[in-house]
């Protein structure tokens, strides 16, 4: 599937496939990662990892070209990992050092001399919050703080593009909150592209504007998360006074789907559908409509339905939009 960049392209791949053995990890996927945020979804197995590793030089693919800021990953791996911070899955921590240590070895690593690794060290720690810690052992952080420290040894180097592989890992509601608070304040105060791989779906609508979805290998959606959760068919809930059968009797008449709780609150799908046209089925029914707000769908409804095939499950979480009737 092609997608079309929502804003000027930091990574693109055109037609790339990666094989390991017999097996397709990536099946000629074109598509952009534009500026500031973009989550990457898909189940285990999908091809998320592969696509990260390929990007950043470290698996060549065997068909297709990656470019990033306009360099070829390939050809040009060592520039293209200077102007990426990366923190993976795993830990990354070097043993029998402390935090400043082991920043600032990570900024070495990327070309900095020792007294500037030493300052961006120091600079980062305070950013993420770890300044206090910072010549503590990092063998003795907790989860939370290793997180933290992943994200200071991929910043130290001050680069373009961040990439995080599922950061708010193990992590709880407070230290979720505070890592996601911080990629937020890199994207929208720092100005850092980030591309955000995460299974927690509600990571990505907090801190993403768009969103690329794998599954299989290939992509099945790209785009900003507004286009995606645009619903073809409007969804309303309607809450009316009146005889409730006759109510219903009259949507299936009108060929408009429904679903009803036990607190008689209805929900109707159909395409098309409006709020008129509800009014108009209510005053057939002889009901009068006391509540009625139109629903839209969540990031979890989408990638569901993408996932599953595009299949109509006819379940999943739904959110009132703005401007409620």
């Amino acid at each position: 599937m092609d997608s079309t960049p929502l804003s000027p392209s930091i990574v693109s791949l055109t037609d790339v496939s990666v094989t390991y053995g017999d097996r397709r990890a990536l099946s000629h996927v074109t598509v952009t990662f534009g500026l500031g945020a973009t989550g990457l979804l898909g189940p285990n197995g999908a091809g998320k990892s592969t696509l990260i590793r390929t990007t950043l030089g470290l698996t060549t693919p065997s068909e297709g070209r990656i470019d990033v800021l306009g360099f070829d990953a390939v050809a040009s791996a060592l520039e293209v990992r200077a102007r990426i911070g990366y923190a993976p899955e795993d830990d990354a921590c070097v043993p029998q050092l402390n935090a400043v240590a082991s920043v600032a070895y990570c900024g070495e690593l990327a070309g900095l001399p020792r007294p500037d690794a030493l300052q961006r060290a120091h600079d980062v720690l305070s950013f993420v919050g770890l300044h206090d810690a910072r010549y503590r052992d990092v063998e003795t952080f907790s989860t939370g703080m290793k997180q933290k420290l992943k994200l200071a040894q991929a910043l130290v180097h001050d680069p373009e593009i961040l990439i995080l592989d599922e950061p708010t890992n193990g992590l709880d509601p407070k230290g979720r909150d505070e890592m996601l608070a911080l990629i937020i304040d890199l994207v929208r105060r720092h100005r850092l592209n980030v591309i955000l791989s995460t299974h927690l779906l509600p990571d990505i609508e907090r801190t993403c504007d768009a969103v690329v979805v794998l599954n299989k290998g290939r992509v099945l959606a790209a785009g900003s998360l507004n286009d995606l959760r645009r619903d073809k068919s409007r969804r309303y809930e309607v809450r009316i006074k009146g005889d409730c059968a006759a109510f219903t009797g009259a949507l299936t008449a009108a060929g408009l789907a429904w679903t009803i709780d036990g607190e008689e609150l209805i929900t109707v799908v159909g395409d098309p559908c409006s709020p008129q046209r509800l009014f108009t089925v209510a005053r057939s029914a002889c009901a009068q409509v006391r509540h009625l707000r139109t629903l839209s769908a969540t990031l979890e409804d989408v990638f569901v339905t993408l996932v599953d095939d595009r299949s109509d499950r006819g379940t999943g979480s739904w959110t009132a939009d703005d401007g409620d009737v």
